[in-house]
Formats: C-alpha cells, structure tokens, sequence
C-alpha cells in the first residue's frame, strides 16, 4: 500500500484533470457524490457506499469533482502497487449498498499486490480474514468501532495485524471497513 487518503470535497471542489501512471487506485465514497472523468473515456457519478477501481497502467488522465452545489464529499483512496509496472490502464465499479459480512471486491479484475474487502457488520458480529503464512492485514475504520488485535478502532482509524492462518475483527459497534491483505 502506498497511499490511504481521507478527503473532504466541499460542494463545486475538486481534483482538475492529472495524471497517474504504475498504481491501482481504489477510491469508496462515505457520503455525497464524486463525479470522475478519465482518459479512457469513462464518466459517472458516484454516490456514497460506491467503490471505484481505476488502474493507471502505462498512463492515464482523470479528474475527480463533487457535482453538489450544496452538499460535501466524503471519500477514501488507496493507491496500492500494481504486482507488475505497465499494463493497459482499466477501470471499474463495484457498489457495496446492503451487503454484510466480508464481501471481495473487484475479485480477479484488479492488479494490486493485495487483495481487497469491504465489511458491514452489526454490533457483537467477528468477521475472519483469511490470512496465509508471510501475508499481513491492514485494517480502515470508516464507521462504527472495531476491536482489532486488542486495539479499538474509531472511524479513521488503521491498523496492521498478522496472523497465522487468520485474522478477527470484532464490532464493538455497527461497523463498516476496508480490509487488505497485503504481502
């Protein structure tokens, strides 16, 4: 992992037109609405519990602006290495709305050297992640309070684990994360 941004886009505000290149970006809006542009030719509007996966490849251009007038943008991104430099760039979306438990995301569609999850669970609920010898967890509060290798999490908070065969995360509270399991 390379990067965990959490940002606020006031209403109008944003990110004009730049370039990435040898980095998969992920990129989960908490609250509003993130409008994205890029070089390849893709457009859309995302709205909050949407994920994004953009790899820039051998290059890409986007922009990224809140499209409210009124309302702001809450969001993380995460800019992992990909496993080789290179590659046609690729974009995709995933929504997570009304999913529970560990769910994968961009399962098979991604290069980063890490594999992605996003998780809902309710207050009491562990949630396993699957860890295998020489591999690590980084665990991204985004709501609720999460028990993590005897540490409590709050929305914002991060942590690296490891594990032997697993890894537990418990909700002291409803909780929403981002898990990796990372090299």
């Amino acid at each position: 992992m390379r990067v965990i941004n959490d940002d606020v886009i006031e209403p109008g505000g944003g990110f004009g037109t730049h370039p990435h290149r040898d980095m998969e970006i992920f990129t989960y809006v908490i609250e509003g609405e993130l409008e994205h542009k890029d070089s390849m030719g893709n457009g859309r509007v995302l709205r909050a519990g949407d994920l994004q996966y953009m790899s820039a490849g051998s290059g890409v251009r986007h922009s990224e602006f809140n499209p409210s007038a009124t309302n702001r943008t809450h969001l993380l991104q995460i800019w992992i290495r990909p496993r080789e430099p290179g590659g046609l760039p690729h974009y995709a979306e995933q929504s997570v709305a009304g999913t529970t438990g560990l769910t994968p995301l961009f399962a098979g569609r991604h290069r980063a050297a890490a594999k992605l999850f996003f998780a809902r669970v309710a207050r009491g609920e562990i949630v396993t992640v699957p860890v295998k010898p020489g591999y690590g967890v980084w665990v991204q509060v985004i709501t609720g309070a999460v028990r993590a290798d005897g540490a409590e999490l709050q929305p914002g908070d991060g942590a690296a684990m490891e594990g032997d065969a697993a890894v537990e995360l418990a909700a002291m509270e409803c909780a929403e994360m981002l898990v990796f399991v990372v090299k």
